[in-house]
């Protein structure tokens, strides 16, 4: 009778049923996957084989860390040159594109009436001179006051004024070169008038060059007056140079210093105004030089060699010093370090493996 009431409440509530079979079927799956948990490693280290890598043995040596930067030729020196009297252009001594000599006469300004009125100055200067000899003798003498001979010398130092500021006047009349170089461009022809700092000629020194370039502010501790630097020019020329100026203050719109390296040019042959890459030495350090096939990527995607302490494999992130034609040069990776060169790519950080010396098995 109380089977017939336990199956006759089964029959009248058949969810209960469902329930107790699913908590069932759940036990059960649940203990077949402790099972498999438990017996996996031991077959997976019994199936799985230690992977084979080669390694090779690299010894870091010291080495400059560089960067290249981007330029343009500029005169060493440069000036606008400027008419110091006013005139009317009487004549032009050379023409644009020339090359002109220090002191060497530009433009002759007209010269007016200035050598009538330094005749006339000179002049004035000879009575002055005399009447200050005459005050002089009298003075000596008690016949004369201090107010009179003070006069007297006061006419003559302003006889001799009068003097020196016409022959500077008449000097100005020719518009001269500061320093040996190139016209490179007149602003006057002749019979145009000009004005006091009305412009006349810019004249170029090139027998130098500079290469102004910009430095970021992680690099420019790392550089010195007078360094060594290397220009190379869009035809492939290169030549040596020496760094002459670093800003200490940086732009504000890109946070970069300004330098100039400064360059001889023989017969001036380079131009300025064209492009040129500067290379500069930072610092030396400690590195190794790898090809870009024993480079390898992280579980990240971070670009690093895998190396070998005790054949486990560790992944060690690059830190670039210079890039080369045929290789790289890392840092950071100690004096001496083993560095998987074939198989890395098979292997993950952590892994033992069964290393080989490449030297050995190109001996086999």
């Amino acid at each position: 009778m109380p089977r017939l009431r336990v199956v006759g409440f089964a029959a009248q509530r058949p969810w209960l049923v469902s329930l107790f079979l699913l908590l069932v079927l759940i036990m059960w799956l649940g203990l077949g996957s402790l099972k498999a948990e438990e017996s996996l490693p031991k077959n997976n280290q019994e199936s799985i084989p230690l992977a084979k890598v080669v390694f090779q043995t690299f010894i870091a040596q010291s080495t400059e860390k560089k960067i290249d930067l981007y330029g343009r030729t500029a005169p060493d020196k440069k000036a606008r040159i400027g008419a110091e009297i006013a005139g009317k252009i009487e004549r032009l001594a050379v023409r644009k594109g020339s090359s002109i000599k220090k002191g060497q006469v530009i433009a002759y300004i007209d010269k007016g009436d200035l050598n009538i009125q330094l005749q006339r100055a000179e002049a004035m200067l000879k009575v002055r001179e005399k009447e200050f000899k005459a005050a002089q003798s009298l003075k000596n003498k008690g016949l004369q006051g201090e107010v009179a001979f003070a006069s007297a010398e006061a006419s003559l130092v302003e006889a001799k004024a009068m003097v020196s500021n016409v022959k500077v006047a008449l000097r100005n009349t020719e518009v001269t070169a500061p320093f040996t170089g190139i016209v490179d461009h007149l602003f006057i022809e002749t019979g145009d008038f000009v004005g006091i700092g009305d412009p006349v000629a810019t004249v170029l020194d090139l027998n130098k060059l500079v290469i102004e370039a910009d430095v970021s502010e992680r690099h420019i501790q790392y550089l010195t007056p007078n360094q060594v630097a290397v220009i190379r020019f869009i035809d492939g020329e290169e030549v040596s140079g020496k760094l002459r100026y670093i800003s200490r203050v940086s732009s504000i719109s890109t946070n970069t210093f300004p330098i100039e390296i400064e360059i001889n040019n023989p017969n001036q042959k380079i131009p300025a105004g064209i492009s040129a890459e500067v290379e500069l030495s930072l610092k030396s350090q400690l590195a190794v030089k790898v090809t870009p096939a024993m480079l390898a990527l992280d579980e990240v995607g971070n670009l690093g060699v895998k190396t070998l302490k005790d054949n486990k494999v560790s992944f060690v992130p690059i830190q670039l010093v210079k890039a080369e034609k045929d290789g790289v040069w890392l840092s950071g990776l100690g004096e001496q370090v083993d560095i998987i060169t074939v198989g890395q790519g098979f292997v993950r950080d952590g892994d033992s493996v069964i290393a080989v010396n490449q030297s050995q098995q190109s001996d086999k």
